[in-house]
């Protein structure tokens, strides 16, 4: 299962199938964190799939949807309760990891800032340049 880091805490990637879960709990993660709305797509497994999944591979689940272009305070705040709170490592997904990685940065802006938390993203292979203002009003 391929994942790309963005810090110590949390690995990011695109959509995670429950079978996939099992091998996630092998490579050393503890957690797991679903950006995605149920019924974004036909065919996706559902948050209740995911869960029992990840509860059988003995990760902690937890589920902060958010539909593309619409990220709210309250999610962010509901991710970064999420990483403080979750044994680590923690891989985070959506539909290709992008959202994962915009709410990563905007939990983290102020301790590292707007350019750094770009930077990361990109090198994650996310571009979140088009959110460089939320992130600067966030303390980046």
């Amino acid at each position: 299962m391929e994942t790309k880091k963005l810090d110590d805490t949390l690995c990011i990637r695109p959509q995670v199938l429950p079978e996939q879960l099992a091998e996630a709990a092998r490579l050393g993660f503890r957690s797991v964190i679903n950006n995605r709305p149920d019924g974004e797509e036909p065919g996706q497994p559902t948050s209740d799939q995911v869960a029992a999944a990840a509860h059988a591979a003995g990760l902690e689940y937890r589920h902060i949807p958010v539909i593309p272009g619409q990220i709210t305070d309250d999610a962010i705040d509901a991710f970064q309760r999420g990483i403080a709170e979750m044994p680590k490592p923690i891989v985070g997904f959506c539909r290709t990891g992008t959202r994962a990685a915009m709410l990563w940065a905007l939990s983290n802006a102020r301790e590292i800032g707007a350019d750094n938390a770009i930077e990361c993203a990109a090198g994650a292979g996310c571009d979140i340049s088009g959110i460089r203002a939320r992130l600067e009003q966030r303390g980046g």
